[in-house]
């Protein structure tokens, strides 16, 4: 009721259990219940309360469906994703998870479902009409019907999932239409958390987070808005978004392996200092998200395959990462199989001390004044790139391309370079060497049709335009990455064949910004001082201010 709409959502960073870690998507009611038994015995004590489904729960579980095959989603007659019925069986009698929703809201925990962004590309290709909830008849405007072909944005499917899902226009009546019936029906079933993925970080869709968060807040039941991947996060991205959710992923996937929890430490350190942590967000409060714990007994990333092998991070680094997850106020979200929940592991994840931090103190914040004996610094020579010759390969070795905000004064830069009888380049200068700027290139080129290719030659395409390395037909810059990335990757830049689609145009406006058609982000280039290779332990402290 009212009285529930008007709490604080997210008042404090949200704790519970997620299936990705264990049993990527191919989770069912039985073992998702038996978890769920566990959670609510022996973590729900200690705060961890929402049991979370994660990605494909509408996907047949059969020989060929894997995480971007195609035809195997159950879907309804008005283009939105039921749960797969040999998996999850109680949902026969409604086509979705309420009766399971009770079960889990019986045992005091709260329901949560992955749902990737915008519209199946099974739903566009079937043409399904949309529903419009205020009559419950298809979606009428301006005298027609609109179906999902009119909503669903071919050229913006999801980069990792092309096949599965693409952006709907958020701009037309019907798109936020079709939106509207979607997260009416997880309300309808009784969902307290919504992950939305494929619309954040290189993957980032502001106009549908924008119009889902208007969405929830329609509704009279409160919904945590959690949204992924986080791969290539700035606080500038997360600026004008953090109002709009109530967690936001800042890395990419985390795996159980040093490396990935490493690459935790500098990014959650920069959204502390820019106070991002459990600033204003939907209906209450928002909290930068470092992802999943990946303890115990846990699966591979993507895999059609349950639990069937132990952590391999040490004790040490599982502590490791909750003593950061906790100071850095993260969600906690546990990941691996609850059924096999051993001593060690639940006492890692319930030390008392911990979980207070993550709850209770303020000002958190990396204190940068410690110095370790152990680390030795070994600095890499890089060859340079020079702008007198930009014909060459660029060493991307000696830079770090990332992206970012354009409102990111790191965005600015970028120029045409024209030689005559050459085709143009895109450069950006980086540095100095010998009183000479050092600058970093790539082959402009016209994206050129292919014959799997049908494009209308529109106003929108005129100024767009392919990166290519060494005018190569065959590798152009992506905007995003075709595979998930886990936090330790190296996600940008990636170079793909060339074909046409948004993730891979890009266009130079006069404030010297290379704007991505596909996310909107800008691309910014920097000397990559990352030479330094630590052995050993890495001091890190962080400060906080306790509630007592």
């Amino acid at each position: 009721g009212s009285s529930e709409a008007n709490e604080q959502l997210a008042e404090f960073p949200p704790r519970g259990w997620n299936s990705y870690d264990s049993f990527s998507w191919i989770v069912d009611e039985n073992t998702y219940m038996q978890n769920a038994e566990i959670l609510a015995k022996k973590l729900l004590p200690h705060g961890y309360e929402y049991a979370v489904i994660d990605y494909l729960w509408y996907r047949n579980y059969v020989d060929g469906a894997y995480t971007d095959s195609y035809g195997f989603d159950n879907i309804d007659e008005w283009g939105r994703p039921f749960p797969d019925l040999q998996r999850f069986p109680s949902s026969r009698n409604d086509k979705g998870f309420s009766q399971v929703v009770n079960k889990v809201h019986g045992m005091g925990l709260k329901f949560g479902i992955h749902l990737m962004k915008g519209i199946s590309l099974q739903a566009v290709n079937g043409n399904t009409p949309i529903l419009d909830i205020k009559t419950g008849k298809p979606y009428v405007e301006d005298g027609r019907q609109w179906t999902a072909r009119d909503i669903g944005l071919t050229h913006r499917t999801c980069a990792w999932m092309p096949h599965g899902f693409m952006s709907v226009n958020t701009d037309i009546g019907a798109g936020k239409a079709f939106l509207r019936s979607l997260y009416r029906q997880y309300a309808d079933w009784g969902v307290d958390f919504v992950k939305v993925d494929c619309i954040f970080g290189m993957d980032y869709s502001p106009k549908e987070i924008f119009t889902i968060s208007e969405l929830l807040q329609e509704l009279d039941r409160p919904i945590i808005l959690s949204i992924s991947p986080g791969t290539e996060v700035t606080p500038a991205l997360a600026k004008n978004i953090s109002q709009h959710v109530n967690m936001y992923r800042i890395t990419g996937d985390d795996w159980d392996n040093w490396k990935d929890v490493s690459s935790h430490f500098d990014v959650s350190s920069s959204f502390a200092a820019e106070n991002k942590i459990g600033a204003t967000g939907l209906r209450g409060r928002s909290w930068p998200d470092l992802d999943m714990l990946p303890f115990g007994w846990l699966t591979n990333a993507g895999v059609n395959q349950g639990p069937h092998r132990k952590c391999e991070l040490t004790s040490d680094e599982q502590r490791t990462q909750m003593a950061l997850w906790s100071m850095a106020k993260s969600p906690l979200m546990y990941g691996g199989d609850l059924r096999h929940l051993d001593n060690d592991t639940l006492s890692i994840i319930t030390n008392p001390t911990l979980l207070k931090i993550n709850h209770y103190s303020i000002n958190n914040m990396e204190f940068h004044h410690v110095y370790s004996e152990r680390t030795s610094k070994e600095v890499k020579h890089y060859s340079r790139f020079r702008s007198q010759d930009p014909m060459h390969l660029p060493n991307i070795d000696g830079v770090a391309l990332g992206l970012t905000a354009c409102s990111d004064d790191k965005a600015n830069g970028w120029y045409m370079f024209s030689q005559h009888g050459r085709s143009d380049h895109i450069c950006r200068n980086y540095g100095m060497q010998d009183d000479r700027n050092i600058s970093f290139c790539l082959g402009k080129t016209k994206p050129l049709l292919t014959s799997d290719d049908t494009i209308i030659q529109n106003e929108e395409y005129q100024t767009k335009f392919h990166l290519a390395i060494m005018d190569s037909d065959d590798a152009c810059l992506d905007a995003s990455a075709t595979q998930r990335k886990t936090s330790s990757d190296i996600k940008f830049p990636n170079f793909s064949r060339c074909r046409w689609h948004a993730m891979q145009m890009w266009e130079l406006n006069e404030k010297g910004n290379l704007i991505s058609s596909y996310s909107r982000l800008c691309a910014t280039v920097e000397p990559n001082n990352k030479g330094v290779v630590t052995t050993g332990a890495v001091a890190c402290a962080w400060i906080a201010t306790g509630n007592k």
